[in-house]
């Protein structure tokens, strides 16, 4: 998915700079086997050259989380932006790797954290409910990264400019939205429905077929089943229901303007 982003053309030109340079640098990591430790080095260099933090002052080892420390800490203006759990370049990122970087976010109380290896980067949103976990923003594979706007896009989410513009947050609300269970939830929505419903009826003409025929199979035969089922069916189920909220509030709004102005 891609997201509409306005880049300052020197930060653009800092990530074009820092493709060219990295991108060779961390083909060759897995190659050579390089320890968790240096792993880490280059990652702070890529903060630094690339996404644009002083990785002397807002980019830290030395953030203490129930009493061990995590990998890196970027901290900006006083306050922790993400934690930054950080792999060896040869290991694959996993569901335990994620564990341990979203409890050392909850503990914290730090919404984002990111999960490394220099080559893939994850970048997850803390859920802070029962259980906590993290949900995936955003990912990239830096060795296969490429100069398109959208990939240019991607890296500037982690840049530190993004941070006061939310261009991340931004990006999280609209994968919320525009996303399979959400697009299945519309397709069975009463409006889409009813739009098929007269479709059918304009290009065949004397055709009778009901909303509930066409409902029953789109959910059992077209739609795929998963995208019906489960937390994210769910969620989508909220999501419509609250922006089907929000169109009521505001048509009664407008209503209630026009009546006042009569």
């Amino acid at each position: 998915m891609s997201v509409a982003v306005k880049i300052p053309k020197k930060v653009q030109d800092r990530l074009l700079s820092g493709i060219k340079r990295y991108q060779p640098i961390v083909r060759k990591m897995v190659a050579r086997d390089i320890s968790e430790a240096d792993t880490v080095t280059v990652i702070k260099d890529m903060l630094n050259d690339i996404f644009g933090y002083d990785k002397y002052v807002e980019v830290t080892s030395e953030q203490q989380i129930r009493g061990t420390f995590c990998d890196l800490a970027i901290k900006v203006e006083g306050k922790i932006q993400y934690l930054c759990e950080v792999k060896s370049a040869g290991t694959t990122l996993n569901d335990n790797h994620l564990r341990q970087a979203v409890n050392y976010g909850a503990h914290q109380g730090i919404e984002w954290v990111i999960l490394s290896n220099a080559i893939v980067w994850k970048i997850y949103r803390i859920k802070f409910a029962q259980p906590i976990e993290g949900e995936e923003v955003l990912c990239f594979d830096f060795s296969q990264i490429t100069r398109s706007a959208d990939d240019i896009a991607k890296l500037f989410m982690l840049c530190r400019e993004s941070i006061n513009s939310e261009t991340l947050d931004a990006f999280h609300r609209q994968a919320q939205i525009v996303n399979r269970y959400v697009i299945a939830a519309t397709l069975l929505s009463d409006g889409v429905i009813g739009a098929l419903r007269k479709e059918f009826r304009r290009l065949f003409d004397g055709l009778k077929v009901t909303d509930a025929d066409l409902r029953v199979i789109l959910a059992n035969e077209v739609i795929k089943r998963d995208a019906l089922d489960g937390d994210g069916a769910t969620a989508a189920k909220g999501v419509m229901k609250k922006a089907e909220g929000s169109l009521r509030r505001k048509a009664a709004r407008a209503a209630k303007s026009t009546a006042s102005t009569k």
